[in-house]
């Protein structure tokens, strides 16, 4: 599965830019949680896979090197990656605190909000998080579709997922940044929004121009936060993925334009995530448009594999 990473820089006048191929596979994360959902609006979809891209940097075996800002690339199975920042490098831009809980906020529709699987994918990341000793929360207006504990742990539930929404308009997230950002200082945005837009049929050519004017609203409210967006997973429909695949092919454009621009923000591949599973419409996704457990489980591996260098 497919992992693309634009690197971030600390200098603006010299920001760093990793692209590469795909890594080895990783297995699937487990969610000890599980639970029904209230009835929402359509969501987003999305998926996940394992698999680091890298620029400048050996690898090992299996592996992908590191970007030349010291962004680490992440090992296939029997490989060692390593960027300018060593062996498993890390980057030189670190959004989260030294001590603390970092913060992040997962933004979109009703897939961030956890239609079909209470908990949705953030359950699982937190599951990854926790496994890995890193100290995660999350923050947001929303605590719906959630779970109690997950590991016997108080599963932090609050979000910014708000099923049947677009990317703008009376029910569009963009309206949610200049409220949510300042009201809670989030380290971290994940985000994956445009899956109303193109099920809805909302001026689909206008749809990356839309995206770019929230990454840029978000980017206004505080230049120190990182942005992880996500290319969207496909749907059970042939002519909405067409169109899906139209709007994830914009996205690389526009995360390369603002890394230029020295913002932090990375992409990750969802929808290739999903599609190298042939059978993906029945294993991954439990009705149309929004996955099912273990269609959040691999979204959450993405998730986690293009977090995981920033957590502590």
């Amino acid at each position: 599965m497919v992992l693309l990473v634009a690197a971030c820089s600390e200098d603006a006048d010299s920001p760093g830019t990793t692209t590469g191929g795909t890594a080895s596979t990783a297995s699937s994360g487990s969610s000890a949680t599980s639970g029904g959902a209230e009835n929402a609006g359509a969501g987003g979809t999305a998926g996940g896979g394992t698999g680091g891209t890298g620029g400048a940097g050996g690898a090992g075996s299996g592996g992908m090197g590191g970007g030349s800002d010291g962004v680490g690339g992440t090992a296939g199975d029997g490989g060692a990656a390593g960027g300018s920042a060593g062996a498993g490098g890390g980057p030189a831009f670190q959004p989260c605190p030294a001590s603390g809980p970092c913060k992040i906020m997962p933004f979109g529709d009703s897939i961030t909000q956890g239609f079909n699987v209470a908990g949705g994918y953030r359950a699982p990341l937190f599951h990854l998080a926790l496994e890995a000793d890193r100290d995660i929360t999350f923050v947001g207006s929303a605590s719906d579709y959630s779970v109690p504990m997950v590991d016997g742990v108080t599963f932090p539930k609050n979000h910014e997922g708000h099923g049947g929404w677009t990317i703008e308009g009376n029910n569009g997230i963009a309206k949610l940044v200049g409220t949510s950002i300042p009201n809670y200082q989030p380290n971290i945005i994940t985000l994956m929004i445009g899956t109303n837009d193109i099920n809805g049929n909302i001026n689909l050519a206008d749809a990356p121009n839309r995206l770019g004017k929230l990454l840029d609203s978000i980017f206004m409210r505080d230049p120190n936060i990182l942005v992880v967006l996500a290319q969207i997973v496909p749907t059970r429909t042939d002519g909405t993925n067409n169109a899906i695949m139209a709007y994830n092919a914009a996205m690389p454009d526009l995360v390369s334009t603002r890394v230029s621009m020295g913002q932090h923000i990375v992409l990750v591949d969802m929808y290739t995530a999903f599609t190298n599973d042939t059978n993906y419409r029945q294993t991954l996704l439990g009705d149309n448009l929004h996955p099912n457990q273990a269609g959040y489980n691999r979204m959450a591996e993405v998730w986690f594999e293009a977090l995981s260098p920033y957590l502590r």
